[in-house]
């Protein structure tokens, strides 16, 4: 039921989605490093550090934070053996005609805009750097995740695209 008086726990949701990646072994420096190597060749004044506090302002977006939290959630109780069948085997099998996770991404690609898709799209096709380490990493459900990670490195080079246009 909406409740007029709600207020939304911004802290909170941004707590959770950095205490759960970290859980999992994401660093948001990582995050930053696979932005830079992406960006410095079309950004010759960008550094790493500029990276880092980028990668730290699109965290803090509420689109972001609301998928994340979602996406982060889905893979957990699938491990967990919570989510009911069939959905359950089309999460664990990383299904490529779910999609679900693509599109959940998607829309925090896209706080940046078309940029931001392309961005998502590259790095969803390519798998680089900590991507590709759950994408294939056997040891636990990655579906949502993989994409997760694509998303925030997508977002962050679109909006560093914004910035230096």
């Amino acid at each position: 039921m909406y409740q007029k008086n709600f207020k939304y726990p911004d802290t909170k949701a941004h707590e959770f989605v950095i205490a759960r990646l970290a859980k999992r072994g994401v660093s948001l420096d990582e995050l930053a490093k696979l932005v830079y190597e992406t960006q410095k060749d079309f950004e010759l004044g960008l550094t790493l550090e500029e990276c880092k506090k980028d990668v730290n302002d699109v965290m803090h977006k509420r689109e972001l934070l609301n998928n994340a939290m979602v996406m982060l959630e889905l893979d957990r109780l699938t491990e967990e053996g919570k989510v009911a069948s069939p959905l359950a085997e089309i999460i664990e099998n990383d299904s490529g005609v779910f999609g679900v996770d693509e599109t959940l991404a998607l829309q925090i690609a896209n706080i940046y805009g078309t940029i931001g898709a392309t961005n998502f799209g590259y790095f969803d096709r390519v798998k680089s750097g900590i991507i590709k380490k759950f994408d294939t990493s056997p040891e636990h459900v990655n579906t949502f995740i993989d994409d997760l990670l694509a998303a925030i490195v997508a977002a962050t080079c679109g909006k560093i695209a914004h910035k230096y246009a």
